[in-house]
């Protein structure tokens, strides 16, 4: 193929495609969690039940959707790399948006009893499979459209999702949950899941105009009869498993958007509006620090600036969720900002490139896929699970759900030490320096002249 026949780079319309993606995902991720610890712990469970019971239930239907993202991971990383980034993108973007919806559309406990929470588990499994493809798949775009020096700023607009979908989420639900609590139960909860449409036409306006990038059309023309997973696993296991310790550190987010709504409102009777609005205003100024520490990235590095914000964001947890028992609505809206805003936007800027780059362009989507899905699922899981269990039947507790913020930053640390800094390779000089000589000597050997291509090239992994 010859480089005229290749696509452009289109960077910014890559950034923007990735940044509303994302911000779709994490706003079906945050209104479910919102609405878990406000509202679903209500509706979709028995009310003979606890309040520190059902508020455990409802999170353990949050951690649903993270515990399958791995098998999705296993399906929806190797099309990245054998379809298109494009391609995944798509899928999961409708996938998404449209188990959002119709979780707005489902009967309550009331209505048809232990069926209520059996269906909403249900959805929560299909949109967990959709978004383990999401985010690898926009990151993997919009890194492979950016020019040399600034990957980690245009990877870091995927992540700039986080801060604007569960900002959009915050503005949504701050005067739903000031309705009155009959207007709130009967009809109020829904509208949230589905306004989520607006979202996802949205997106799709945007996605369907963008082209895959130069990268994957060069690795595509190669023809090398590949399967991507079982290639992965064969030679870069081992930064499979380093994602999967770095990629913990989300579990302290996971904390700060669910765990703590309900231990500030269940166990400490804080307002509900007051208490969406710290993660409201944390998010607002995310939005500007986000894009801010992206373009560090590319200047102090990217593992130097997730082992900084790792540190940060874990110590910070501790204070701020001690904050909470005080009541005191300074000292909460201080420590979420520095945890959430400062910290955690230096996290969410520098782990896409960072993660990224551990791989050769062939296996980018499947690498980044498998080792972030299972890492998000564990910390998904375990961080507002057992968060909540360590806060006890009454939510009062807030020492173990620290020590969890706390391990969460010891693993992800001392994992992202054993990785490589990329910030000064080239697309093309990483392909090398994350290739053995063994691994090139098996890519050659596979590769497929064009006379006699055949219908086994990129067989799935």
């Amino acid at each position: 193929m010859t480089e005229t026949l290749l696509p452009k780079k289109t960077p910014v319309r890559a950034a923007v495609a990735a940044w509303i993606g994302t911000t779709l995902e994490y706003y079906d991720f945050a209104v479910y969690g919102t609405s878990s610890a406000l509202i679903l712990n209500v509706l979709f469970f028995s009310p003979e039940l606890p309040q520190g019971i059902s508020v455990l239930l409802a999170m353990i239907t949050f951690a649903v959707g993270y515990a399958v993202r791995p098998l999705g991971s296993l399906i929806l990383g190797p099309l990245g790399d054998r379809r298109g980034r494009k391609f995944v993108m798509m899928i999961t973007l409708f996938g998404i948006g449209g188990c959002t919806f119709l979780i707005g559309c489902l009967p309550t406990y009331a209505q048809i009893g232990p069926l209520a929470p059996i269906l909403l588990v249900l959805i929560r499994v299909i949109q967990g499979l959709c978004l383990s493809g999401e985010q690898p798949s926009a990151i993997t775009m919009s890194l492979e459209h950016a020019s040399e020096g600034r990957r980690g700023f245009l990877a870091s607009f995927t992540t700039l999702g986080s801060s604007s979908g569960t900002l959009l989420t915050l503005l949504v639900f701050i005067p739903i949950a000031a309705m009155p609590s009959e207007q709130l139960l009967s009809w109020g909860w829904r509208l949230p899941f589905w306004a989520s449409a607006v979202v996802v036409v949205a997106a799709y306006l945007i996605r369907r105009h963008i082209q895959e990038p130069p990268e994957f059309v060069k690795v595509q023309a190669a023809k090398v009869n590949v399967a991507p997973l079982r290639h992965l696993l064969r030679f870069h296991w081992r930064a499979v498993l380093r994602i999967v310790f770095c990629a913990l550190i989300a579990g302290t987010s996971y904390m700060m958007q669910t765990f703590s709504v309900a231990f500030g409102t269940a166990g400490y009777k804080l307002d509900k509006p007051t208490m969406l609005l710290t993660t409201t205003v944390s998010a607002v100024i995310a939005l500007g620090i986000t894009p801010l520490a992206g373009f560090l990235v590319d200047k102090i590095g990217r593992k130097t600036m997730f082992l900084i914000a790792t540190g940060g964001v874990g110590i910070t947890m501790v204070p701020y969720l001690w904050s909470i028992t005080t009541g005191n609505w300074s000292l909460i809206f201080l420590f979420g900002i520095i945890n959430y805003s400062l910290f955690y936007s230096m996290v969410n800027a520098s782990w896409p490139s960072f993660f990224a780059e551990m791989f050769p362009g062939r296996l980018r989507v499947s690498g980044l896929a498998l080792g972030t899905q299972i890492g998000f699922a564990i910390s998904g899981v375990i961080g507002p699970v057992l968060s909540t269990a360590l806060a006890g039947p009454d939510l009062k507790d807030w020492v173990g759900p620290s020590m969890v913020a706390l391990g969460f930053m010891v693993l992800a640390g001392i994992s992202a030490l054993t990785a490589k800094e990329t910030k000064k390779y080239t697309l093309k000089e990483l392909d090398e320096v994350q290739q053995s000589e063994r691994e090139t000597a098996v890519l050659t050997a596979a590769t497929v002249s064009p006379g006699t291509a055949t219908a086994t090239h990129g067989l799935a992994g």
